[in-house]
């Protein structure tokens, strides 16, 4: 028998995979999903190492791209490639629970910036944009579990 599986961001299960070093552990994420094969994903970590600097969405002509909060190097072909590769080694999944307001992560709560980093809207992190064509049929969730 086959177990379902599911991708959780690596913050909500306790890693210390975050830009500041420290975990966003959510318990009741782990509860909902004891009975599911568990596949964490960050996509920024391996890339940037753990603690790193902060990356934003930016709204740059017309696409949003993220960039580096202090240095303003423009990653988003690197994370794009991250998760990419990710993707192709998870094709099967069942659900996926993603970071709130997360850059990578967050599903239509992702603060999205002009070049003056003043917020423009909410949307999605780039993660979350490419899963959402990737993954079409699968319910994409946060960490509050009610999207």
């Amino acid at each position: 028998m086959c177990s379902k599986k599911v991708i959780i961001s690596a913050c909500l299960l306790g890693q210390n995979c975050r830009y500041d070093g420290k975990t966003k552990k959510v318990n009741e994420v782990l509860e909902a999903f004891k009975d599911y094969e568990i596949i964490p994903f960050c996509p920024e970590a391996p890339l940037f190492g753990t603690p790193r600097e902060r990356i934003n969405v930016i709204h740059v002509d017309g696409k949003n791209r993220i960039i580096t909060d202090e240095t303003n190097k423009d990653v988003t072909q690197l994370l794009e490639d991250e998760i990419n590769t990710f993707v192709k080694q998870n094709l099967h999944v069942d659900v996926i629970v993603l970071k709130s307001k997360s850059p990578s992560c967050g599903f239509g709560t992702t603060p999205i910036l002009n070049c003056e980093k003043e917020i423009i809207k909410y949307g999605n992190g780039i993660a979350a944009e490419i899963f959402l064509v990737t993954y079409a049929d699968i319910n994409i969730k946060d960490e509050y579990l009610n999207i």
